[in-house]
């Protein structure tokens, strides 16, 4: 055999090896996905309602999360107002999930969660220049633990479980052709703070929110210690 050949063969070896190594090691890495806030959208929701000069709304995320991990949300809202009293009201706030159509409702997380799921949420006031931050997930996402207390099991978005009956939906997502999208309807009313819950007067007007999130499968790629940084 000529040494020419001999070298493609070794060459060609080689090329398989690598291959194989490298295609290994991109499926030991575990799926990662990402979550965005829209807050682009939210803030022409504030304006269109008079209401950029008076509140702020944001979330709080990691930079990536395994693919069944995010269980709850991290929300603020800022009174940026001087006279101005905002309520939370959390009762009539939802979680929807564009995918099924499914609207969830909203339990304001503690950190021990042992009261009866079923009572009514109080409402949570934000006083004039202030924030509130609070956590916040799905009714559905809760199990009930042996000591009586509340806690997230579930991933908020159910992305394994879309394998069951929306399988095309799940490939598409995983292969990165598709992004998912969800979003909480935050119910707000807004008064003056002389105003308030005062007896006789009736409860302020609501302003209904849509904060929207999109959620997409992250490339193997941001295993890579540059990207991770991002």
């Amino acid at each position: 055999m000529r040494s020419s050949d001999q070298n493609l063969i070794i060459l060609t070896i080689y090329i398989i090896v690598v291959s194989y190594v490298f295609n290994r090691m991109v499926e030991s890495i575990d799926d990662q996905i990402k979550f965005e806030f829209k807050k682009g959208t939210v803030d022409a929701q504030l304006k269109e309602q008079n209401l950029d000069d008076k509140i702020g709304i944001s979330f709080k995320f990691k930079s990536s999360y395994p693919i069944d991990d995010l269980k709850d949300l991290s929300l603020s809202i800022e009174n940026k107002s001087d006279d101005i009293a905002v309520y939370v009201d959390w009762d009539n706030s939802s979680l929807v999930v564009e995918h099924s159509k499914q609207s969830r409702r909203v339990i304001r997380k503690s950190p021990d969660l042992t009261r009866d799921l079923a009572v009514p949420q109080s409402p949570s006031l934000i006083v004039p220049k202030k924030t509130l931050s609070e956590t916040v997930t799905a009714e559905d996402v809760l199990q009930r633990q042996e000591n009586g207390t509340y806690s997230a099991k579930k991933p908020l978005i159910d992305i394994n479980g879309l394998q069951k009956g929306q399988k095309k939906l799940y490939n598409d997502f995983i292969n990165r052709r598709k992004e998912l999208d969800f979003s909480l309807q935050l119910v707000l009313r807004v008064s003056e703070v002389r105003v308030g819950l005062a007896p006789g007067v009736n409860f302020p007007p609501i302003s209904i929110i849509n904060c929207p999130f999109t959620v997409r499968k992250l490339p193997w790629t941001y295993a890579l210690p540059w990207n991770k940084k991002k």
